[in-house]
This record gives structure tokens, C-alpha cells and sequence, in this order.
């Protein structure tokens, strides 16, 4: 186990490097000069060129690049360009916000998506079974910022049961999780769905059912516990898709998090804290999914880890 953790881990190496040069390429070939944006509109070709000195924009691509990788390696992700505050300290302050959202709807995911996969798939090609997809499917559909719109509309303008932005209490969490956790929930049933049907025509829970175990016995013991991997799977994936669109949800909801935080940097052309933020984003998602690899072991002995 030791050795195959130690193994990922050192693959995450060549990863992290790949997705710090193609951001950095990516940054740079945006339209826009952050030292025109910090020297001001009204400011001098001369002003300019000092700022984009003193920023170190006037260096070549390969040497900024060089610079930004030595100090990656002691830790440092530089400055904000737009708050001159070092990038990790942003990260610090807005990061909390951050992944309670998203362990809020992630936990919402889990619950309405496993509950409709099961519930569908007890009952296959019923006409509660063809709603319940159905209902999934309309929420694979809906874009994440309409419906952000569509329930601050409906329940902060017309009922005034929640806030409508903000994030000074759980409340103002409720709103955000909802609509960032749907589509992940609608994804999840069917999945849960597909997975259990596969694992109700093997010959186990045949024998099972046959053997007169109680039918709750049977589907969540024999048919959940041995469909488990796959769901696992794309609940781990699904975390990291759900931290990258905190990015839409947290701009709708006005949360001051490390989504709204990186569309603000992209606006601006600030591209230390892009290029943090990205770093930052891209190794949890690949230590979420670690967890989930080392997760199946627990869910099925058959697995070895070498």
C-alpha cells in the first residue's frame, strides 16, 4: 500500500508540471496587459513600461516561466498582481468558502443521487422508474448559473426564505449547494441506476432472493455493496467537477470564494493568482482522486494495490 501511494504521488510530478505550462501559455495568450491595468488608463507609455518592468512582463516567456517555477519549489506561488498580497495568502482566506460549498453539494449529491438511482432501480421500467430518469435528465440540462438565477428569483425576490448572495451563514450556503450539487445528483442516479441493474441479473442475488433474504438485505447488501466502485468513482470526479464550477456559483451568489476570486484575477489579467489558483485547484483533484483509488480496497478485498 505504502509503495503504491508513494508511486501516485510521484506521478502527480509530471501532471502538476503539465498543467503549470499550459496555464501559463494559456494566461499569456489572452488579450490584455496587467500592466496597463495597474498603471491606469490615463497613465504614459512610460508609466506602463515601468510598471510591466517592475511586474517582470518585459522578460522572455521561457525566463518568466523559470522564475515562476523557482519559486514554486520553495513554496511561494508569487504576489497578486491586483492586491499585492501573496497568492497563497488569498487562497487561505477564500479557500474555506470555497470547499464548504462544495462538501455541501457534494453531501446533497450523495443523498438525492443515490437515494433516486436505488429507488429507480428496484422498480425498472416503471412509470416511477421513467420519472425519476426523467427528472434526472432535466437536471443534467439545466445550465448551473439559470437555475442559480431561477432559485434566487423564486426564493429570495418572491418568498424571501433565503439570501440571495453572501456567505455569513450556513443559510447563505443553502441556494449555492442547490444548484451547484444537481446536475451532480442527476448524474449519480442514473449512474446508480445503470450499476445496480448490471448487478441484479448476476447469479448471487439470484441466489439470495431465492434463499428468502429480505429484499432491503438483498439490495443493499448484496446488490449497492457490490455496485459500490463505480458510484465511488464518479463521486470522486464529481468533487472535482463541483470545485471548478464554484467558480459560476459563487460569481450568481455574490460568495466571496476562490472561484469568484479566479474569475476576478482573469478579468484583471493577474496571473499569479491564476496560475495559483489552477496549481492549487488541479492537485486537490488529483489527491481527491487518490482517495477514491485507495477507497476501493475498503469496498472490495479482490482489489491489490502493487
Amino acid at each position: 500500500m505504502f509503495g503504491y501511494i508513494l508511486k501516485r504521488l510521484l506521478q502527480m510530478i509530471p501532471t502538476l508540471i503539465g498543467v503549470s505550462i499550459l496555464s501559463f501559455i494559456l494566461i499569456h495568450a489572452v488579450p490584455g496587459d496587467p500592466a496597463r491595468m495597474m498603471a491606469g488608463q490615463q497613465a504614459s507609455e512610460k508609466d506602463v513600461e515601468m510598471m510591466r518592468d517592475r511586474l517582470g512582463l518585459n522578460q522572455p516567456l521561457y525566463q518568466q516561466y523559470g522564475n515562476y517555477v523557482a519559486h514554486l519549489v520553495q513554496g511561494d506561488l508569487g504576489k497578486s498582481i491586483r492586491s499585492n498580497r501573496p497568492v497563497m495568502e488569498e487562497i487561505k482566506t477564500r479557500f474555506p468558502i470555497t470547499i464548504k460549498l462544495t462538501v455541501f453539494a457534494v453531501l446533497l449529491m450523495i443523498v438525492f443521487g443515490l437515494f433516486a438511482g436505488i429507488f429507480s432501480a428496484t422498480k425498472p421500467n416503471s412509470l416511477a422508474d421513467n420519472s425519476t430518469m426523467m427528472i434526472s435528465l432535466f437536471g443534467i440540462s439545466m445550465p448551473v448559473f439559470w437555475l442559480g438565477i431561477m432559485l434566487i428569483l423564486i426564493f429570495s425576490y418572491y418568498l424571501h426564505w433565503l439570501p440571495s448572495g453572501g456567505n455569513d451563514g450556513i443559510k447563505y450556503f443553502i441556494l449555492p449547494a442547490v444548484t451547484l450539487g444537481l446536475s451532480s445528483s442527476a448524474i449519480l442516479a442514473r449512474l446508480t441506476r445503470s450499476s445496480m441493474l448490471e448487478v441484479t441479473n448476476q447469479d448471487f442475488v439470484r441466489t439470495a432472493r431465492a434463499k428468502g433474504v429480505k429484499e432491503q438485505m438483498v439490495v443493499y447488501k448484496h446488490t449497492l455493496a457490490n455496485a459500490a466502485i463505480p458510484i465511488v468513482t464518479v463521486i470522486g470526479l464529481e468533487f472535482g467537477h463541483l470545485l471548478g464550477g464554484a467558480v459560476l456559483t459563487e460569481t450568481v451568489f455574490s460568495m466571496n470564494g476562490l472561484g469568484r476570486f479566479i474569475i476576478q484575477s482573469i478579468q484583471f489579467r493577474d496571473y499569479p493568482a491564476i496560475q495559483g489558483c489552477v496549481l492549487f485547484v488541479a492537485t486537490l483533484f488529483v489527491l481527491v482522486n487518490l482517495i477514491v483509488d485507495l477507497s476501493y480496497g475498503l469496498l472490495d478485498p479482490r482489489v491489490k494495490y502493487e
